[in-house]
């Protein structure tokens, strides 16, 4: 083969690679000293197609995944969060609210309300806020008794 040649014939050679794509809706990681754990929640993209005008992506779906939880800092102290997910109203059901007070904080860790519960039960107004994760805290003057991890839906 002449140098011209071999330089065309290679310059046409295409090399296509492919890998796992995502279109991700959420995710995080978590760690500590002892490992890491990474999730993502989203549709795993398998085929995208296209006209030249329009595109489609073809995966697998992962509609709604609602993750809720509590840290239980204090076991004997007994307290009810609900509805969670909510979107109108909080209501936090204890049999003992005396010097318990609360913390709000949204998925940034900005303080959004902070008050004493004043009754067995205490409704917090939520419809205003924003939909999204949120961070509820009980506490009293000697330590955390409760963390709850919220969702605020629209």
């Amino acid at each position: 083969m002449k140098k011209s040649t071999l330089s065309l014939f290679l310059l046409s050679i295409g090399i296509s690679l492919s890998a796992q794509e995502v279109v991700t809706t959420q995710g995080d990681t978590y760690s500590n000293l002892t490992g890491s754990v990474s999730f993502t929640l989203g549709e795993m993209v398998i085929n995208t197609g296209t006209d030249g005008i329009n595109e489609i992506t073809q995966g697998f779906n992962q509609t709604n995944w609602v993750f809720v939880s509590l840290e239980d800092h204090a076991l004997d102290y007994g307290v009810s969060i609900f509805p969670n997910p909510t979107q109108d109203q909080l209501n936090i059901k204890t049999e003992n609210s005396l010097n318990v007070s609360y913390t709000l904080y949204d998925s940034k860790g900005s303080l959004i309300y902070e008050d004493k519960l004043n009754a067995k039960l205490t409704t917090i107004e939520v419809s205003h806020l924003a939909a999204g994760n949120y961070s509820l805290v009980l506490y009293n003057k000697k330590q955390i008794l409760k963390t709850y991890k919220l969702i605020k839906n629209n």
